[in-house]
């Protein structure tokens, strides 16, 4: 049963797809769950969650954690339902919503955030940061330059603490023709920081 698994990094493959929505790689997980510093019991906003991989390995992790997934497009929602269904996972809320509109709707409140990205980042992280508490953590992913920028500029207005920027670099053996050849996966950008009030 592949819900056994009690470490993170769950091949990708055992995920259920949909065409032409991304899946964050087993390795870039890692580094996010390394920078969301889970603790035995939280409450988690993933908020652009599409498969839903980051949710699902939160909650594997932290049973006692409530992780809400926040997807706008239904059929997207719906794929996160399933795997939920398919990884035998209760404590994810799957909420269909727009960010940051529907954040006032959203309960419990965070004390963990994860942005998988998303064309308006920077009005997310800002919007997000007043439902935290403080040392809240906020984590985001930027796979190109300019949510890198809007992500980084937003921490600094924020004058968030502890921030921190990993690249990833990661390649994986793969059999081309009869050759073994070791294949790129894409570069992203995890950025993060704490908000600690006076």
């Amino acid at each position: 049963m592949i819900w056994q698994y009690k470490t993170p990094g769950i091949p990708d493959e055992l995920f259920e797809r949909l065409p032409g929505i991304p899946l964050t790689k087993k390795e870039v997980r890692l580094l996010i769950l390394s920078a969301l510093r889970l603790k035995e019991k939280s409450v988690i906003w993933d908020i652009g969650a599409g498969t839903g991989t980051v949710s699902i390995e939160i909650a594997l992790i932290c049973p006692k954690t409530t992780v809400i997934a926040l997807e706008r497009d239904p059929d997207v929602a719906n794929l996160i339902r399933e795997n939920c269904t398919l990884f035998g996972i209760e404590n994810i809320k799957v909420v269909e919503g727009n960010a940051p509109d529907c954040f006032e709707t959203l309960n419990p409140k965070p004390d963990r955030v994860f942005i998988g990205g998303g064309k308006c980042v920077k009005d997310i992280l800002m919007e997000v940061w007043d439902f935290l508490p403080s040392e809240g953590r906020v984590v985001a992913m930027a796979t190109n330059l300019e949510n890198l920028y809007q992500i980084s500029e937003g921490l600094s207005n924020l004058q968030a603490r502890n921030v921190e920027v990993v690249q990833s670099a990661i390649n994986r053996l793969e059999t081309r023709g009869l050759s073994q050849v070791f294949a790129a996966i894409a570069p992203v950008f995890i950025l993060s920081g704490e908000k600690i009030e006076p």
